[in-house]
């Protein structure tokens, strides 16, 4: 049975154009008198659409990772059972709703009957919404988008991935490390992947006292299914 998919979604670009983050960032913007007071207006918009949209969720984790994960990617498999695992929890699944990972966790999720939200990004490339959701919203402002996924999660599934991905786990340990959010699991996927990162951390970062040992080894890293749905949601599923 084909499931009726809800979307809000403000326009589809096919060709390259400047985005809302690119305009408002822009330092030659010669017009910012007259436009940036506008512009509030607009980021206003996102966050009460954002709000309104996501107020009835309920308990959810947000799934990280590469958009350019392929099918045929074990991680990819990793990431569908995630997704289907969480909805059969209780939980929604909610990703930057792209293809790769993301489209991998929100179909384990929408094929188990549960909620599956995508955040998406306008970007200055075409990146779709895939098909796999039963709640899209496409956001112009990061940092608008970026909150909803703090305010709306209760936990992090971090698969590998690009700076997007880095910018989304840095985003959630400094607010964790800082307070901001309380009992709020983060767990990376792919042993191997982070490894390396991880060994960083602990050898230049930690070494030289620019953050806590507790802020490097409460971060758990696995690739056992089991033990990543126990770290997020505290029970097996």
């Amino acid at each position: 049975m084909t499931r009726e998919q809800t979307r809000i979604v403000r326009r589809t670009r096919t060709v390259d154009f400047m985005t809302a983050d690119q305009w408002l960032l822009a330092a030659s913007d010669d017009g910012w008198r007259s436009h940036d007071p506008w512009r509030v207006m607009r980021i206003q918009s996102e966050f009460v659409e954002g709000f309104e949209n996501l107020a009835d969720l309920g308990p959810a984790i947000s799934v990280f990772g590469s958009a350019r994960m392929r099918p045929e990617d074990p991680l990819y498999t990793l990431a569908h059972q995630i997704g289907a695992r969480l909805a059969r929890a209780g939980y929604a699944v909610v990703t930057g709703g792209g293809p790769g990972a993301m489209e991998a966790a929100n179909r384990g999720a929408f094929e188990e009957g549960g909620p599956s939200i995508g955040l998406g990004i306008e970007l200055p490339f075409e990146q779709a919404l895939n098909e796999y959701l039963t709640l899209g919203i496409q956001f112009r402002y990061f940092f608008a988008r970026k909150t909803m996924f703090l305010k709306y999660s209760q936990g992090f599934v971090v698969m590998p991935g690009g700076f997007g991905t880095l910018d989304e786990l840095f985003e959630a340990l400094v607010l964790a490390q800082t307070g901001k959010v309380t009992r709020f699991p983060i767990v990376l996927v792919g042993r191997e992947f982070w490894t390396g990162l991880l060994e960083w951390l602990q050898d230049s970062v930690l070494a030289q006292h620019f953050i806590a040992d507790v802020d490097v080894s409460s971060i758990p890293v696995t690739d056992d299914l089991d033990e990543i749905l126990d770290i997020v949601i505290g029970k097996e599923v």
